[in-house]
């Protein structure tokens, strides 16, 4: 059997003993400062990606490592609290491992989550974005021999984000009064923050947000018909016109995403809530 199916399967294996069996629903990928939501899980199994076998460890700022089962909205869910990145040196395999595992697991939904620069001018530090479709810039994670076990050769992109579950998103948005935005989300490999050039050119391209994850998230879950959702919370204003003093920091990043995280957490709580 190929190595990386005996790896997804004790993975989930282990896991479901944890969790007694449930099936979730809703897996849910949080970012930067966005692991608030863990918190609102009621009776959580909380598993730290150490116990787990097979799965790397979280060390990016923010992300706590661990995996999270319970309820939310009334319905059965299993969270990241943390993310793997390409930048920490994991391969595309590692970083996209849970996805898999969530597969198995049963989830019918991905629900991601993303601190992101705003490169468009209108979005400001605080301000959340759909994610309406993306550009993908880090190597692609369905590179190599094809799990067939989870879907074709070459899957479908052209709607990587489910237009049903933004539609109800920006519906429960309004009834809620948050303000939103739609975007193109644009994925690199970091850790190095963007240069004012580089900025400019994702704004040319289509751009809106740009962040260093996610993407390859979304295409291995697309590869298996899971239906996505996807936000950015805008944690810097990514310009080509700063200041001369002015630097990208990571703290400040963390500490933007933590100020949204209320509002992005009742939104992904409504919204899964109403599937």
């Amino acid at each position: 059997m190929d190595e990386r199916i005996v790896r997804i399967n004790t993975a989930a294996q282990f896991i479901s003993s944890k969790i007694e069996g449930k099936k979730p629903l809703v897996g849910i990928v949080l970012g930067s400062g966005l692991g608030k939501l863990a918190d609102k899980i009621q009776n959580p199994t909380v598993i730290p990606y150490s116990e787990i076998p097979g799965f790397p460890v979280s060390t990016a700022v923010g992300h706590k490592g661990n995996f999270i089962c319970g309820e939310l909205g009334g319905k059965t869910v299993v969270a990241m609290q943390g993310r793997f990145h390409y930048y920490e040196g994991y391969p595309m395999e590692l970083v996209t491992l849970p996805i898999r595992v969530m597969k198995v697991l049963g989830i019918s939904y991905l629900f991601v989550s993303n601190a992101a620069g705003g490169v468009n001018y209108d979005f400001k530090v605080g301000d959340l974005m759909i994610i309406r479709d993306h550009i993908n810039l880090l190597p692609n994670p369905l590179i190599g021999k094809n799990l067939d076990e989870f879907g074709p050769r070459f899957p479908d992109m052209t709607r990587p984000y489910d237009l049903e579950l933004i539609k109800k998103a920006e519906y429960i948005a309004a009834e809620l009064n948050i303000p939103l935005h739609k975007g193109v989300y644009i994925a690199g490999t970091g850790p190095s923050y963007e240069t004012p050039s580089e900025y400019k050119y994702f704004r040319l391209a289509g751009g809106d947000a740009v962040g260093m994850s996610t993407i390859p998230e979304v295409i291995v879950a697309r590869h298996s018909s899971i239906p996505v959702f996807g936000m950015s919370v805008i944690t810097n204003e990514a310009h080509d016109d700063y200041s001369e003093d002015y630097v990208n920091d990571g703290d400040d990043v963390v500490r933007a995403a933590d100020a949204a995280a209320d509002r992005m957490s009742l939104l992904f709580e409504k919204l899964i809530a109403s599937l």
